[in-house]
């Protein structure tokens, strides 16, 4: 059992050493930290009064400004490409719509000389139908004015019968039969 228990206390002094060990380490390591911590504060310190870091500062906030000027233009560039799509897909249409009223017109066109010989033939055709259609007025106005004359001519001859019976009863009545007799001939 004596064995046991020594053995038990070498475990406790090795165990004792590592942690005196680590807490010099550490120690050491603390001190050093404080230490490089000071020389990287003494180093800003010069730095500043330098001026070396309000440059690099500024190079800093400049190169930043420059991304973001960048990325905006970007971002400007992506919306813009819907818009531009839309843009081309309008004045593609556009275009189609323009070649299409240029087909139309050059159709009319040809179509235009095609039909020329037939439209001055139907003109003629239409005048000679104008001509026909008047002069066939101008005969019906004519036999109208005729046949008008020949009432107004048998009107004003049935008023000189009329008058020359009340002037004379005898003479009337040869006239009558001189009359009848003409028109049984």
């Amino acid at each position: 059992m004596p064995e046991t228990g020594g053995h038990r206390g070498n475990k406790l002094v090795a165990n004792l050493k590592s942690h005196v060990d680590k807490l010099k380490r550490h120690h050491k390591t603390k001190t050093m930290n404080k230490l490089m911590e000071f020389g990287k504060k003494a180093m800003f310190y010069v730095r500043v009064l330098s001026g070396y870091e309000e440059r690099r500062i500024r190079s800093h906030r400049l190169q930043l400004e420059k991304r973001i000027i960048e990325a905006e233009r970007r971002k400007a560039e992506i919306r813009k490409i819907p818009e531009q799509l839309i843009l081309s897909e309008v004045r593609q249409m556009v275009e189609e719509m323009q070649a299409v009223n240029k087909q139309l017109e050059d159709t009319e066109i040809a179509i235009n000389e095609y039909f020329k010989p037939v439209d001055k033939q139907a003109e003629m055709i239409v005048d000679m139908q104008l001509q026909e259609e008047e002069k066939t007025m101008k005969q019906m106005m004519q036999a109208m004015k005729v046949q008008a004359f020949e009432k107004e001519m048998e009107k004003n001859a049935n008023l000189k019968i009329v008058e020359t019976k009340q002037e004379t009863p005898d003479d009337a009545s040869s006239c009558n039969t001189k009359a009848e007799a003409g028109g049984l001939r």
